[in-house]
């Protein structure tokens, strides 16, 4: 992999974050690619820890890489600066390729990266956020966990679990506990709120206001907070900083985890962790069945590039049937597809995992969680407000005042 520069004038430039593994499954499908189409070369910058930023500069330098990869929290930004192309005047060139696309994706996906009528790029990936648990843990403890979005726990039963699943010594002090978090915690206290009955911003894309401040909302949100601030199930914001959770699940240390498929490769191949999937409890006002954030990566193609056509080429097979198959194979992502999801090679590349509907009802079971060009601004806020709850220093209701109100006055703007 290369930076953004140097030789290959002619080849089409790919931007995107991956950590080592996924940088390999995703040079597989690139050289796949270069092997069906020679006469298109492709050249992979890796991005740094700031995408958007880099993406910027790169751009307004002249210099903005042909093929981009986008997140759904960000790409609102750049479609709103011109900066990527609306793919469904290419979608429209090729009718039979895009009805295959429809019938054969998820809509909640797809609908993702639809930012005023366009769409600005076709998902590659779902990244929804799940609980991973340690079977011998839970077996140990008598606990049968749900197997499918349909059967989710509620959020007495999930606590009840969790209560269970947490060890202490005689001096009172944690050896292991039942619930741990691997993602950005607001964001997962925030599934927690959806998963009480309440969205998180109204409408999902292009917001008009935030349900921070819904009672329902806010009562799940504090369910999540209480965890570790009320119930003691889960490490508190000072014992994040000091072990991580991947090694607490790691070492059976913690019984659950939540996390999304990208953990997947770090748990396999360890001795002594045998672990399983399963969904995310509901609240008493949510349900029936469980939800989950959208959480997906897709493809998209900047405005100013000389190479669109080249570009499409690769778009088109990285987000279509041949390029999914590949991706379900490896293992390292979750499709976007059906006809990827159910084939043998992602059921072969989980062969671990006995509850596959989790993975395979997932994309059907996601929801967005806000896409707006004025994402930075809103998670400023929302990790100012929800730290404050998450720390035990003010309670989730509090939200619906002066956090919900400066949130919604950045979205009304940026209507």
């Amino acid at each position: 992999m290369s930076g953004c520069g140097g030789g290959d004038d002619d080849a089409v430039t790919f931007f995107f974050q991956a950590r080592p593994e996924e940088a390999r499954s995703r040079l597989k499908i690139i050289d796949e690619f270069r092997r069906r189409r020679p006469d298109i070369t492709i050249r992979t910058i890796m991005s740094g820890p700031d995408p958007l930023q880099q993406m910027l500069t790169y751009c307004a330098g002249g210099k903005c890489p042909d093929v981009l990869m986008s997140w759904e929290l960000l790409y609102a930004g750049l479609a709103e600066r011109g900066v990527l192309v609306d793919l469904q005047g290419l979608l429209d060139r090729d009718p039979r390729y895009a009805a295959e696309l429809h019938a054969d994706g998820y809509a909640p996906l797809r609908d993702t990266f639809l930012w005023r009528g366009g769409q600005y790029a076709l998902p590659e990936q779902w990244s929804g956020v799940f609980l991973y648990y340690n079977r011998k843990l839970f077996a140990e403890a008598g606990i049968q966990p749900p197997v499918r979005w349909s059967e989710a726990w509620g959020y007495a039963e999930f606590l009840a679990a969790a209560t269970a699943l947490t060890r202490r010594d005689s001096g009172g002090r944690t050896q292991q506990w039942g619930f741990v978090d691997a993602w950005v915690p607001y964001f997962s206290a925030a599934c927690f709120g959806m998963n009480n009955g309440a969205e998180w911003f109204s409408p999902p894309v292009q917001p008009v206001r935030t349900n921070i401040g819904d009672p329902r909302f806010a009562e799940g949100l504090q369910f999540y907070a209480d965890l570790a601030v009320r119930h003691g199930v889960a490490p508190s914001v000072g014992d994040r900083q000091s072990v991580s959770a991947q090694d607490l699940f790691r070492s059976g240390k913690a019984a659950m985890l939540m996390g999304g498929h990208w953990l997947y490769s770090e748990f396999t191949g360890h001795d002594g962790l045998d672990f399983d999937v399963t969904v995310l409890p509901v609240g008493p006002h949510g349900g029936p069945g469980a939800m989950t954030d959208v959480g997906s990566t897709g493809l998209a193609i900047a405005a100013a590039s000389p190479r669109r056509e080249q570009a499409w080429e690769f778009v088109k097979f990285a987000t279509g049937p041949e390029g999914q198959a590949l991706i379900a194979a490896s293992g390292l992502f979750v499709p976007v597809l059906k006809s990827a999801m159910h084939t043998t090679g992602f059921a072969d590349a989980h062969r671990g995992i006995r509850n596959l509907e989790v993975f395979t009802e997932g994309p059907a079971n996601s929801r967005q969680m806000a896409v707006t060009p004025q994402w930075g601004k809103v998670e400023a806020l929302l990790e100012r407000g929800c730290n404050r709850v998450l720390r035990g220093a003010a309670t989730a209701d509090s939200l619906g005042g002066r956090t919900a109100t400066d949130i919604d006055a950045v979205l009304r703007a940026a209507t």
